[in-house]
Formats: C-alpha cells, sequence, structure tokens
C-alpha cells in the first residue's frame, strides 16, 4: 500500500453471519466477489475482519474497487470512508480533531450540502440522543448547508455496543465516523421479495439466500446458468439479476406448469400465465431465459459437449417435497404397444445419496473449466461431519456454510470449482454419506424424553462452540 492509501468500513447486515467471509480455508460471499473481480491483497489489505462482528475495515489506494464489492454484495449493507474510530469518546473526537484540513477540502463548500446520519448496533437510541450525538461535531470545518434528502455529502456516526442484547454496555465498545461511499445490493431482496412474485412454490428460496448464491457461483454477464431441480426457479430468477442466462429442469410437470394447489392462502387456484417465465418477465429479464424443460435428472440426456458457466441448486430432501425419479418396482416392466402412446411413467424414491452422486457428475461432466457448483446439503447436525460430503476428483469444495433449521437439523451450501476435466477412472464419492431422509423421520418417531435429551446434548455442545469462539475471538 503506498501513501494515498485510505481505510473503509464496510457494514454488514448481522444476519447469516457464516455466509459472510472465509471461515477454516473456505471462501464465502465477499472473498467470492474479491475473486470475481481479481482484487487482489495488493489491492484491497484486509485490517480488521472479526467473524462474528458487522464490520471488516480494509485499507485500499482505490475507492473504486470498494465500490465494486458494493455494487454485488448481499449481506453488505453500506460502506464508508473511515475517517477516525476509537473505544472510547475522548480519544474518538481527539483523532477526529486532528484530521488534517485536506480531507474535509472537497466537501468543505458552502455550495455543499452535507448530514450526518447516527447508527447504533445492539442499542436504541431515541431522537434527541441522536440530535445530542451530532451537536457533539460541532467543531467539523463543514460550511455547507445541512440537507436531510439527497445532500452532496454524507457523513456516518456509528456506535457499535457489541452483539450480546442480554448484555449491552453503558458505554459503546467502538465508535466511527467516515463518508458513505456506497450501499450494498440488499435493495434486491425487497425487489424480489416472494410477497409480491408471480410464481412461487411451497419451497421457493428466499431471495437473500438465492442471491449470496449467485454472489457464490460468480454469476457474471453472459453466463449460462442451470438449475437441474429448479421448481419455480428462485435461483434462476437471483442469477439473471447478474446477467446470467438461465436454464432450468425439474422431473414435476404439474408445478413447472402450475397445475397444484396454490401456495398463497388467499389465491384459489392457479392463474393460467404462472410460470418461471412469469417471473423473468415481471423483473424486466426476460431476454435471459433459455428455458425450463421437464425431465429426470437421474437419466442423462444432455450431449457431453454442452457446459454451462455455473450449477445453482437445491435438490429436494424427501420432507417437505418428494425425492422421486422414473423407474419401477417390478424387476422386468413391460409396456404393450396399444398402451405406449398413453403410458404414464412410473416413478421411485430417489434418495439423496443417489441424488448427489448425480449432481456432483454432472458438474463434473458438464461445468467449463473454473465453473462453480453451489448447492444445498441438508445434515443432521447430532452426527455431521465434512467428510460426509460428497467429492470428485474433478471438483474443490471452497465453500462450506451452515443455516440453522432447527435443534437437530440444518442444511450447508456448498460451492464446488472445476478444476479439471474429467477422466476415465475418475469416480463421485458418498461413501460417508447419511440419508437425511431417513434420519429426520426416525428422530420425529423417537420417544419424547429420548428426543429431549438429545437436543439438550446438542445445545449443551452448540453453547460450548459459542463460548470457545468467543473467547478466541477476543485473544486476536
Amino acid at each position: 500500500m503506498n501513501n494515498q492509501s485510505r481505510k473503509y468500513l464496510l457494514w454488514f447486515a448481522h444476519e447469516h453471519v457464516d455466509f459472510r467471509a472465509a471461515f477454516e480455508n473456505f471462501l464465502q460471499e465477499i472473498d467470492s466477489i474479491l475473486n470475481l473481480f481479481k482484487i487482489v491483497s495488493s489491492k484491497l489489505k484486509i485490517l480488521e475482519k472479526p467473524d462474528d462482528q458487522p464490520y471488516w475495515i480494509v485499507e485500499s489506494n482505490s475507492e473504486s474497487i470498494v465500490k465494486k464489492i458494493a455494487s454485488r454484495s448481499i449481506s453488505l449493507r453500506f460502506c464508508i470512508e473511515l475517517w477516525a474510530y476509537a473505544n472510547d469518546f475522548t480519544a474518538f473526537h481527539n483523532s477526529l480533531k486532528v484530521l488534517p484540513k485536506t480531507r474535509f477540502e472537497p466537501y468543505n463548500n458552502k455550495d455543499k450540502s452535507f448530514k450526518i446520519v447516527v447508527e447504533t448496533f445492539c442499542k436504541h437510541l431515541t431522537q434527541k440522543e441522536k440530535i445530542d450525538r451530532i451537536e457533539t461535531f460541532s467543531y467539523l470545518p463543514l460550511e455547507g448547508s445541512v440537507k436531510l434528502k439527497n445532500p452532496d455529502t454524507t457523513l456516518y456516526y456509528i456506535e457499535y455496543y457489541g452483539i450480546e442484547p442480554n448484555s449491552i454496555p453503558y458505554n459503546p465498545k467502538t465508535l466511527f465516523f467516515g463518508r458513505w461511499i456506497s450501499n450494498g445490493q440488499r435493495d434486491l431482496i425487497q425487489k424480489l421479495s416472494l410477497k409480491t412474485r408471480k410464481f412461487i412454490g411451497n419451497t421457493s428460496m428466499d431471495p437473500q439466500l438465492s442471491l449470496l448464491m449467485a454472489n457464490q457461483a460468480q454469476v457474471k454477464n453472459g453466463d449460462i446458468v442451470m438449475d437441474p431441480f429448479v421448481g419455480t426457479g428462485s435461483l434462476l430468477v437471483a442469477a439473471a439479476q447478474f446477467g446470467g442466462y438461465i436454464l432450468g429442469a425439474d422431473i414435476d410437470f404439474m408445478m413447472l406448469h402450475a397445475r397444484t394447489r396454490p401456495t398463497r392462502i388467499t389465491q384459489k387456484s392457479r392463474s393460467s400465465d404462472e410460470s418461471v417465465a412469469a417471473n423473468m418477465k415481471q423483473y424486466g429479464r426476460s431476454s435471459f431465459y433459455l428455458d425450463v424443460i421437464v425431465s429426470d435428472f437421474s437419466r442423462p440426456m444432455w450431449k457431453p459437449g454442452m457446459r454451462v458457466d455455473a450449477i445453482i441448486t437445491d435438490p429436494p430432501y424427501g420432507v417437505r417435497e418428494a425425492t422421486e425419479r422414473v423407474g419401477s418396482a417390478k424387476s422386468n416392466p413391460i409396456i404393450d404397444e396399444h398402451q405406449a402412446a398413453t403410458h404414464i411413467p412410473s416413478k421411485i424414491d430417489y434418495n439423496l445419496p443417489h441424488i448427489f452422486r448425480d449432481i456432483i457428475d454432472f458438474a463434473a461432466q458438464h461445468l467449463e473449466i473454473k465453473g462453480r457448483l453451489v448447492c444445498w446439503f441438508p445434515v443432521y447436525r447430532y452426527h455431521y461431519s465434512e467428510d460426509q460430503l460428497p467429492t470428485h476428483p474433478c471438483l474443490k469444495l471452497i465453500a462450506n456454510s451452515e443455516q440453522i433449521l432447527s435443534i437437530y437439523a440444518s442444511r450447508r451450501l456448498l460451492t464446488y470449482i472445476k478444476l479439471r476435466e474429467p477422466q476415465e477412472n475418475d469416480t463421485v464419492s458418498t461413501k460417508n454419506m447419511l440419508d437425511f431422509r431417513e434420519m429426520y423421520f426416525a428422530l420425529r418417531d423417537e420417544p419424547r424424553k429420548e428426543r429431549r435429551m438429545k437436543q439438550a446434548e446438542e445445545r449443551a455442545k452448540n453453547k460450548a462452540e459459542w463460548e470457545k469462539k468467543c473467547r478466541e475471538s477476543t485473544e486476536r
């Protein structure tokens, strides 16, 4: 970093923390964005990156680099050029008072308006308290008028009180002050809300996680993105927002043609125009819609040369939706010639180990080199270990984030990158994989007393892990 480098504060929404940053050598959303834009450590130096706190402090000689990150990040709320920060009020204001006047010159003009925004984390301030805080900055050399709506310059003052709502300190742990640069892309969460979407189902993925998956897959303009278990297309809607051309498939004919029971309680029947294509039209992305087809993913149907840039998917777990494939329980099923024209294929169970073998094998065959597979993997937390995850010689696991669903169940967002083309002897390994559906229903049928004992053990284990993580963070 040269003498022109400046510090910046990246302030995150404090949710899905495990999806935000690298943990145990895994690359999560921000790291994927840095890699997407080829932002190396020589251009952006990370000074502070607490695992469990809602901010990063970085250093760069280019404001445009910080804006690039904000142009893609879903977990980022806003970023500011950091002018001062400290752990107590006296040191904080002293550091701001000695700031070179040259830092204020571009914004210190009678013709330029400004405002100061007061933010707190883990504590509420009344409007009067916020105004009192603003008054303490009367020494700033700003001569322009105050304008609350669309000012020329927006300044942020942030008081951080930690992350324990049941143990809020009297004084903030850290204070920050700086110039607002850019917001993240959290407006897309509201824009793509399932509440206003044309076509949804019982298991439609919420927009925030869908957009995070698109960032994990590094979807960019011109990419071809596929979801082999497309459902109502929530993941592809998110991919299209970043310029991906979408392609989907699903075995459920009734769902793809909107002939199932409506998901919304107030809706008596499906509209004739509900479809994935209708969702794309709703968001002005029709030109990015390639096709969605009815197919059985367990039966190969694509030519060997077919390639996609990314695969993002949430396969069925067999709990809220069926896991089925075309097949028959009969040893030698025979279809008479006169029945062939009207025959509807029977279906059999498509268990999770089989599903993930097919997903991993499909990715190895049809992803471009350095293309990414991003998929959800359900686990029973009490028995989870990393060796249960599917592997393939062509694919490298680069991200593994957990979303907790209940005391005993969660799902992990896995991101694989394709390193090379498959060879003849390459095979998918699922030898340690447990069938989530079988374990889920086995647990549900357990005696209540035994289930409660296991849940208590799990809570104690999670508490111990959290306390250990907090201690390690404090020591760092």
